[in-house]
């Protein structure tokens, strides 16, 4: 089966309105798709599930941090009018405006002004994130490129890297089973941690109800797959794959294009088909 169960539209940080990133799983024949926003579920308002083979399933992308690492996690298959689901939504709402404010302010403090207003009409929905401020300072020349942005001002590290707002890792996996949902660790190797400190993610994980973790995310080593697969078995964890589609034109990340999951891992998709 084609599974897609991470990717972005442009009411987080994707650049396709949700009504043309479906037509682009439906062609690009996907079985089973989850729209993943961060922090939002703005996209399934605006569409519905369509007619034919593919089986759309409600998702979620909620940035939390572990032992002051930030990390991502997906819920998948929830009730999205879960009355405390929404509150988390709105909580985690307020905590990217108030983190907005303070990449502003640490880009000011660096010599670029302006930056929050500048970065507003690069975001097609209410978010203001860190890319579209990668954006804005690409405009007014202070970098060549996003990647550059995020090298020097907004990776990992450096000063627009905030993420004391978000809520903990307990209350996100909390928020995703009261709705119903399955709580998956997402794109565990972009963390860049020790075999020994992913483990050790992984087990605090466990322990508060998180019961997947993406083994495929984008494109990725054979190897690579390998070892989140074996570890995936290791913790007893179900298996999910996704592509982290953002845009066209990014074959790191293409809508749909992921490899299979190994055959000894069990599919978190399993239960709904």
């Amino acid at each position: 089966m084609n599974v897609d169960l991470h990717c972005h539209t442009n009411l987080s940080d994707g650049s396709l309105p949700p009504e043309e990133l479906l037509k682009l799983a439906i062609e690009r024949k996907i079985d089973i798709l989850a729209i993943t926003d961060h922090d939002n579920i703005d996209c399934y308002s605006r569409i519905s599930a369509p007619e034919g083979p593919l089986t759309l399933i409600s998702g979620i992308e909620f940035s939390t941090t572990w032992k002051n690492i930030g990390i991502h996690i997906v819920g998948l298959n929830m009730d999205l009018s879960n009355p405390e689901l929404l509150k988390g939504i709105e909580f985690q709402s307020i905590a990217r405006e108030k983190r907005a404010i303070l990449i502003d302010e640490k880009l000011h403090s660096l010599g670029f002004k302006d930056c929050l207003e500048g970065a507003k009409p690069y975001s097609s929905g209410q978010q203001v994130g860190r890319p579209h401020f990668a954006q804005y300072l690409v405009e007014i020349g202070a970098v060549t490129n996003i990647q550059q942005a995020f090298k020097r001002y907004l990776g990992a590290g450096k000063a627009g890297d905030i993420k004391q707002q978000w809520a903990s890792l307990n209350d996100v996996i909390s928020w995703i089973r009261g709705a119903g949902g399955v709580a998956v660790l997402a794109h565990p190797t972009k963390y860049k941690m020790t075999r020994t400190k992913l483990c050790l993610l992984l087990e605090d994980f466990i322990d508060l109800g998180g019961e997947a973790m993406e083994v495929i995310s984008g494109t990725q080593t054979v190897s690579e797959t390998q070892s989140m697969a074996r570890l995936c078995k290791q913790y007893n964890l179900l298996a999910s794959r996704g592509s982290d589609f953002h845009s066209p034109g990014q074959p790191w990340a293409a809508l749909g294009m992921t490899n299979d999951l190994p055959d000894y891992c069990e599919p978190v998709w399993s239960q709904w088909t």
